[in-house]
């Protein structure tokens, strides 16, 4: 019976030894668990926040564009809508001055001089539009190119290194 009781009993203490270095082993991979995000921690907070600043500073440069072309449609808009009131006014006129016309011939030198006038006047409103669109294409690159560059400048050194 003895024999028994010490074979319980090295079972019992090897049991115990096996459930201590596990336990210890357990704590060992916590702490060293812990340690590892106690490291990362600080710079992944620090990261987001950057990220998250950047992500607010794009926003507010869509918004910034957004802005700047809505201005100059609306700019464009009324160069158009003046334009076609200038047109129409003045095709009003021609066609009163046509009407006083007394020979035919007359009537083709007018509506020659008219038809020459509107094509002048449609290729320099043409070319004011183009210039008008011109420069809503730049202003509207200008904070798109910032955010462009800013973020070369950020997420590109790391590449680099």
């Amino acid at each position: 019976m003895t024999t028994k009781k010490t074979a319980t009993a090295v079972n019992e203490e090897a049991l115990k030894a096996g459930v201590d270095a596990v336990q210890q082993g357990y704590e060992q991979a916590i702490a060293a668990t812990r340690e590892q995000v106690e490291k990362f921690a600080p710079g992944a907070t620090k990261g987001f926040e950057e990220l998250s600043v950047f992500g607010k500073q794009n926003m507010e440069a869509a918004v910034a564009i957004s802005t700047i072309a809505a201005k100059g449609f609306e700019i464009l808009g009324k160069e158009i809508a003046a334009y076609n009131q200038k047109a129409l006014e003045a095709g009003v006129a021609n066609t009163k001055t046509l009407m006083g016309a007394k020979t035919f011939q007359e009537a083709v030198e007018l509506q020659t001089g008219f038809a020459r006038q509107g094509l002048d006047d449609l290729v320099a409103e043409g070319t004011k539009l183009s210039e008008l669109s011109l420069k809503v294409a730049q202003d509207t690159a200008g904070p798109l190119n910032a955010r462009v560059n800013a973020a070369v400048e950020k997420f590109g050194k790391p590449l680099a290194a």
